[in-house]
């Protein structure tokens, strides 16, 4: 039977130059974290040794060649790469995207192999990323290819979870790249990981509203009565519980979203920046609708603060607990399902 602490919890190791290292080995500086999970960091024992003297801590860690050798009980650092990077704290840097790149894919990849349970990424740097390999917007696209699926953006605490109808896309596109169908898949996205991985057995989902006052009767945009509206309808009359569209502007200030266990939004800052405000240093970016469970933290590389010892590790440390979470609550509720199933099948008369 699987024990907490045997749960291998992958992470990558985000930008050099940002905070990702310094918030992973603050969440790991603490011992009792190791009764949760163990972790297992793609990076190099070299980058951790520079991270762990400059920024002045002891944490003992232990040096593998792959993530099936790692110890329970030990921070495991899988040696992703033999030579020591030129790390420079602060500075967006092409060698600082080039490392992130490679510790991620062999995250990923020790997450397809099953050597890891769950994949927990530090913050990367969109830009200095790309290149012949990275061609995306972020890390949910990414592993939405590298996973399969549908992926969705759903920002989580325990009582405020905010999914997106799109993400990384420009506002002039916005009204363009929503359709009913997209709608359909996103709702049905946040049900089932509501039901699947937050084991809520009725979900209540809200919508907000595509142009401010959700359009005005036409008068600012014909988007929400055109698509939203008769999409949502006919969702609910499904048997799913989702209503809208709600204007987004006094949604949160009214607190609206204390009636529903999720929010969908129509973009990205209408849905951010209120989850943001209520929820910052404490939030995880869950990826929904993969067959693998991955969060982050909600931050970015911080640059203005990296290598100052003065970074945040809350954030990251709620991503951690929240994969083991999802993971073992996917886990039973498979089992539950294969359970309920045998007994249906058991109940099925024989045909003559």
């Amino acid at each position: 039977m699987r024990t907490d602490n045997s749960i291998r919890v992958g992470i990558s190791i985000g930008d050099l130059n940002g905070i990702g290292c310094e918030v992973i080995l603050k969440t790991f500086e603490d011992p009792r974290m190791l009764e949760f999970c163990t972790p297992v960091i793609f990076a190099s024992t070299k980058v951790i040794n520079y991270q762990r003297k400059m920024l002045k801590m002891e944490i003992a860690y232990n040096g593998i060649d792959s993530a099936n050798k790692a110890v329970e009980g030990k921070l495991n650092v899988v040696n992703v790469w033999k030579e020591a990077p030129n790390i420079e704290p602060g500075k967006e840097t092409s060698e600082g995207g080039k490392y992130a790149l490679l510790s991620l894919k062999a995250a990923v990849a020790a997450l397809k192999n099953d050597e890891v349970d769950v994949l927990v990424t530090a913050p990367i740097n969109k830009h200095n990323i790309q290149s012949d390999e990275f061609k995306f917007p972020g890390h949910t696209d990414y592993l939405a290819k590298e996973l399969g699926g549908e992926a969705l953006m759903f920002m989580v605490t325990e009582d405020l979870k905010v999914g997106l109808l799109t993400d990384h896309v420009p506002v002039k596109d916005i009204s363009k790249k929503i359709t009913a169908k997209l709608v359909e898949t996103k709702v049905n996205k946040i049900y089932n990981s509501l039901v699947e991985d937050f084991k809520i057995r009725k979900p209540k989902i809200a919508v907000l509203g595509i142009n401010p006052h959700t359009g005005d009767n036409g008068v600012i945009g014909k988007e929400d009565d055109e698509v939203l509206r008769p999409t949502i309808q006919k969702i609910n009359d499904s048997g799913k519980l989702v209503y809208g569209p709600y204007a987004a502007d006094s949604f949160f200030g009214a607190g609206a979203h204390h009636n529903f266990d999720a929010i969908l939004a129509s973009y990205h800052d209408q849905g951010l920046i209120p989850f943001k405000t209520l929820s910052f240093g404490k939030g995880v970016n869950y990826t929904a609708g993969l067959n693998k469970v991955r969060t982050s933290p909600d931050h970015g590389t911080a640059f203005e603060i990296a290598g100052k010892g003065e970074a945040n590790h809350k954030s990251f440390e709620e991503a951690v607990f929240a994969a083991i979470q999802i993971f073992k609550n996917r886990e039973e509720h498979q089992e539950l399902t294969k359970n309920q199933l045998k007994k249906l099948s058991k109940k099925t008369p024989e045909r003559n």
